[in-house]
């Protein structure tokens, strides 16, 4: 009790040396309280962040980065096949009908009206077919032509020809130029 003998004078060194240092105290208790919280609030965040298990940050970053990682890989093994498959569609749309036009005529010079016919066919490489029908009377007639690359293998009426020339005229915007 020789100590409280002289801090009984709070004017005195020894009175104001404790006064200091029982404002320390309480400065660091309330400090321990507020960092107590804080310390509670981030670990309650890194659970929502983390969930029950017992991983820390590191782990948790390490394992979000290898998904990343895995997900990553899988769009491109999609993006390959999809890019795969637009690539044969185009190719098989390529071959599809692109250019066509139809021609109506009177082949007989007669007064029965234009029932004959010509239609062009063709692909984006301006390969395809000149189907004629040619309507008599009594009769009716078909004929089948191919083209490649816009030039007929056999030689083409002038129906025929021009029906290749209105096909080829009507234009295919994203096909190759002719």
């Amino acid at each position: 009790m020789p100590i409280l003998r002289r801090v009984h004078n709070l004017t005195s060194t020894a009175g104001i040396v404790a006064l200091a240092a029982a404002g320390v105290a309480v400065v660091a208790l309330l400090s321990c309280i507020a960092l107590a919280v804080r310390l509670r609030r981030v670990r309650s965040d890194q659970r929502a962040v983390l969930g029950s298990g017992n991983d820390d940050l590191v782990t948790h970053a390490a394992t979000l980065q290898q998904q990343f990682e895995a997900l990553h890989d899988y769009v491109q093994d999609i993006a390959a096949e999809l890019n795969r498959r637009v690539e044969s569609s185009e190719q098989r749309l390529d071959h599809a009908i692109a250019y066509s036009a139809l021609i109506r005529y009177d082949a007989y010079g007669e007064m029965s009206g234009r029932q004959s016919t010509s239609i062009a066919l063709l692909d984006t490489h301006r390969t395809g077919l000149v189907l004629s029908s040619i309507h008599h009377r009594d009769q009716a007639r078909l004929y089948a032509k191919q083209v490649r690359e816009g030039q007929p293998e056999l030689e083409l009426s002038p129906e025929e020809t021009e029906a290749v020339r209105l096909a080829l005229e009507s234009g295919y915007p994203d096909g190759p130029s002719a």
